[in-house]
């Protein structure tokens, strides 16, 4: 026995909302990493803990400059 026309538009409906619920899945992953990856970047504390050479070089330079306009 061939499904309905009706058990067809119901079967592609469903298929199409399963699409759409794993694409909002898939775009609130992405969303999320990416709000963690530029939280992290933006962090200071993250900049001192991987480059703490150049950090302290820059403060030592603003230091400096800050110091001679007196």
């Amino acid at each position: 026995m061939r499904p309905s026309k009706k058990q067809k538009e119901d079967s592609e409906l469903e298929r199409a909302s399963a699409a759409l619920a794993h694409t909002r899945d898939s775009l609130v992953l992405s969303i999320g990493t990416l709000e963690h990856e530029i939280t992290r970047s933006l962090d200071w504390r993250e900049w001192v803990r991987r480059r703490p050479g150049t950090v302290l070089a820059l403060a030592f330079g603003l230091g400096f400059l800050l110091g001679r306009r007196r």
